[in-house]
């Protein structure tokens, strides 16, 4: 198929473009690179062009002649979207609409949401199941559930046929080491504990020592980024027709602490992640992790890395790739499974 990639140049897209093209799909990568590289797409063709211009993305669905849209631009940080809610309303919402009439004008019928787990905010009870209530906590998780609710009545009305992917905490980095997680700024735990590790950022913040928890860390269900892109490759491939319960967790099914993650990227790297406790985040639930078994009956997906230790080792590796990269200098190497 020729699939639209909306934000196919940040970190989860560019592997999804990669794994679309691996398929024997082609992925065409729609992104106005605010925030993602255009040296990471590298599998098709890139559009420079926001979602906000609805005419911009009908004319790259006929000029590729699209088939299907995965849809994953968006603002995504967390702290940004409570501190600026109308920037998140714009883009994430109003963005959306715009891709959907675009779609709804191109004829183009099939798409995958990229959604969160943001949007069931603090469950009551665990693992996290699909038919949960969605009660966000944050304006980033409000505008991922807002965009949901829209792609249920556009299937309903318009005839859409569409998946939903509620994901978890992506980790990793591509396992050839062809593309990495580059942001800025950088919030994601693993990256930022490979960085403190191999003196590429300053100390980690663990962020509670209190929770109710194994060892009073946060724990969370870390999904490797390449088993994400597989997913995407699986959902666009079987788009259901006349469905609207259609969306799926994506996760390992198992929390891993921070301090859990932190001795694995020690372990992986060779070296201490440096750290400093802080408090907590207002509305960080102690634990998330889901129930994954929607997604493995019908998309017949399942994490190829469920080990959080091997997904801190593709992100090290990756890292070391670019410091290299930069300064020539010799860097530590990332230990193997089992060395």
């Amino acid at each position: 198929m020729r699939v639209l990639v909306t934000g196919g140049a940040g970190y989860i897209g560019s592997h999804t473009c990669k794994a679309l093209a691996r398929s024997g799909h082609f992925p065409v990568a729609f992104d106005n690179l605010s925030r993602g590289h255009a040296d990471a797409v590298r599998w098709g063709p890139l559009v420079m062009g926001d979602i906000l211009d609805q005419t911009a993305v009908l004319a790259a669905l006929k000029l590729h002649e699209i088939e299907a849209v995965i849809h994953m631009a968006g603002l995504a940080y967390v702290g940004e979207s409570m501190a600026a809610p109308e920037l998140y309303y714009l883009n994430n919402v109003t963005g959306s609409l715009a891709v959907f009439e675009a779609m709804r004008q191109a004829g183009v019928k099939d798409i995958v949401f990229s959604s969160s787990c943001a949007t069931y905010g603090v469950p009551e009870t665990l693992p996290i199941r699909e038919s949960f209530p969605q009660n966000p906590v944050n304006t980033y998780g409000m505008t991922k559930l807002i965009v949901e609710r829209m792609l249920h009545d556009y299937i309903r009305a318009h005839g859409f046929r569409g998946v939903v992917l509620r994901y978890f905490n992506a980790a990793g980095a591509d396992a050839d080491g062809e593309l990495g997680e580059r942001h800025e700024p950088e919030t994601h735990a693993l990256p930022l504990a490979v960085m403190a590790a191999l003196g590429l950022g300053p100390p980690f913040q663990v962020l509670g020592t209190d929770y109710p928890t194994e060892d009073g860390s946060a724990v969370r269900d870390y999904v490797h980024v390449d088993d994400l892109a597989a997913a995407h490759v699986r959902a666009v491939e079987r788009v259901p027709a006349g469905r609207l319960d259609f969306a799926y967790n994506l996760a390992t099914g198992s929390g891993v602490s921070v301090r859990r993650l932190l001795e694995a990227v020690a372990r992986v790297t060779g070296r201490e992640v440096p750290a400093v406790v802080a408090p907590r985040r207002p509305g960080d639930p102690a634990a998330l992790y889901a129930d994954c078994a929607l997604a493995r009956r019908d998309l017949d997906w399942a994490p190829r890395f469920t080990d959080v230790e091997d997904m801190a080792r593709t992100a090290a590796r990756w890292f070391l790739g670019e410091a290299a990269g930069g300064s020539g200098d010799e860097q530590p190497s990332v230990r193997q499974a089992g060395g």
